[in-house]
């Protein structure tokens, strides 16, 4: 951003705050696309596989892995009246379970194959439509070696290296999604709280999403995953939930007949459809999903005075005014 014009922008948002527009020329979005990794799969990983995983048995909803439906679907039912379906079944919604931001050999279509999945079927690009970029979670499980994901760096020299990789094949998703036509992206970041490898992924990304080159028109909305989940397990009740325990799992209790009630974590990886559900009422409270605008609250111009740099809070990029926009 122009110095000059973050000092006006700043000295100006002292005493007002400006609505912050959305690009698209409908009332509200007109469709729901979606890339990503099991916190947003619909069922193609259960589709793939043969109907064995995500286990139903075990309370996860409707091929999804948690109890209920995620975000991009509570977005969906609200705006069309049914949740997004998999793109194996016809849908558009691209995300498989398991995906990264980096393609390492796994057989799991990652960013860059999800992305060639949706040019490949043909489908033209809606420029009214909500394009979903919800990945990180496990390109860290890979740098940590977790989750049976010991060693899979790949061929890069150092997890630092391949961290780096994964922000920047992240951001550079949103440049290819930008140079085909989207205008309108909602990205999150690398989702674990405290986690010294996401705050690295994090601190790259920021830096890689500061060199791209949208459009005018190209709405990028980011919202962090990892401030949603801090906020979650140490003040819940900012984000309408109960207390919630993190010292057992949903499936761990057996609590699955109680919606889970006051747990954040289904499996020890997924959180609850309740926190979900939280996460969708807070994206939407601060971008305006489903209606017209968007207005900023007053004290978030005093946070753009701060800078672009900030790791754990959710903006809105907007290069049609060449500024930021905290929501």
């Amino acid at each position: 951003m122009n110095k000059r014009l973050a000092s006006v922008i700043c000295a100006i948002s002292a005493f007002s705050a400006a609505p912050a527009w959305a690009d698209r020329d409908t009332p509200q979005y007109t469709s729901v696309t979606v890339f990503g990794d099991s916190l947003v799969d619909a069922g193609n990983l259960y589709i793939a596989n043969g109907g064995t995983r995500p286990d139903p048995a075990l309370g996860y909803f409707q091929n999804r892995f948690t109890n209920g439906y995620d975000y991009p679907d509570l977005l969906s039912i609200e705006l069309f009246g049914v949740p997004t379906t998999p793109s194996l079944a016809g849908g558009n919604n691209f995300a498989f379970g398991g995906a990264r931001v980096v393609d390492t050999g796994d057989n799991i279509p990652d960013l860059k194959a999800q992305i060639g999945a949706f040019t490949a079927s043909g489908r033209s690009v809606d420029t009214n439509g909500l394009y979903i970029l919800n990945f990180g979670g496990n390109d860290v499980f890979g740098a940590k070696g977790v989750f049976g994901l010991e060693g899979a760096i790949g061929s890069y020299p150092t997890v630092d290296a391949y961290l780096q990789a994964a922000a920047n094949q992240y951001a550079a998703g949103v440049q290819t999604l930008n140079d085909l036509g989207v205008r309108n992206i909602l990205m999150t970041d690398f989702p674990l709280f405290g986690d010294p490898y996401t705050i690295a992924a994090n601190a790259y990304l920021n830096k890689a999403l500061g060199g791209l080159s949208l459009d005018a028109d190209t709405d990028l909305l980011f919202y962090s995953l990892s401030d949603f989940n801090r906020r979650a397990l140490t003040d819940p009740a900012s984000l309408g939930l109960p207390p919630q325990r993190a010292d057992i799992t949903c499936i761990e209790a057996g609590a699955q007949a109680t919606g889970c009630a006051g747990i954040f974590s289904f499996d020890g990886v997924h959180p609850t459809a309740a926190a979900q559900a939280a996460g969708y009422r807070d994206m939407n409270r601060k971008f305006g999903l489903t209606s017209v605008q968007a207005v900023p609250e007053p004290s978030s111009w005093a946070m753009l005075c701060v800078g672009f740099g900030l790791l754990g809070a959710s903006f809105r990029y907007r290069r049609r005014f060449n500024k930021v926009t905290f929501a």
